[in-house]
């Protein structure tokens, strides 16, 4: 059987979870996400979209334009069985370059009954993760509770390897992917072949 990592395998279990992230002052999440990856069992492919400040401002006059950088990511979004997306909060909501994002994704089909991870990197940051959970509800994506974690890294001052190496991050972590596999294999209705 040919593979390929953008289509769900039933008998090799792999999916590859899509996350976004920032330029800029969220180190934190990218951190969490790197370490993310690095945890991530050898079955899930896990691919880093480093694009997303490279998408233009969002305008419904030309969304359907296509530019170069939104055909790239919507088609990574789509290609992908299930997304993690990590955002800082700023002002009580998420980045504006996140919003822009999905933002560019509303008019498509990217996120019907997609399943979604939020990781949330400081948990006293309350507001941001409810709205990016409304937001992608709205957008018809499925969010995977178990599979949404708050970790406290802001508190703990870790790194992608302080995250790594510490023993109920990664642990958190390797939970959070589990259920987020078993999540996607739920969509797709082979749950039973686990």
């Amino acid at each position: 059987m040919p593979q390929n990592p953008s289509i769900f395998q039933p008998n090799l279990r792999r999916f590859i979870p899509h996350k976004f992230r920032s330029n800029g002052k969220s180190r934190l999440n990218s951190a969490l996400l790197c370490a993310t990856a690095r945890l991530a069992p050898k079955d899930i492919s896990i691919q880093v979209f480093q694009g997303i400040g490279d998408l233009p401002l969002f305008n419904p006059d030309i969304e359907f334009t296509d530019p170069a950088p939104v055909v790239k990511f919507r088609a990574q979004v789509i290609a992908a069985d299930a997304l993690i997306i990590a955002s800082p909060e700023y002002a009580h909501g998420v980045t504006g370059v996140l919003k822009n994002a999905l933002d560019w994704l509303v008019g498509s089909e990217a996120f019907v009954n997609k399943p979604i991870a939020l990781f949330n990197a400081s948990p006293s940051s309350v507001y941001a993760p409810a709205a990016l959970k409304e937001i992608v509800r709205v957008m018809s994506a499925r969010v995977v509770d178990e599979a949404s974690i708050d970790l406290p890294i802001r508190g703990a001052k870790l790194d992608e390897d302080g995250i790594y190496e510490d023993v109920k991050m990664s642990a958190a972590i390797r939970t959070a992917l589990q259920a987020l596999t078993d999540g996607v294999l739920l969509e797709s209705g082979l749950d039973g072949l686990k």
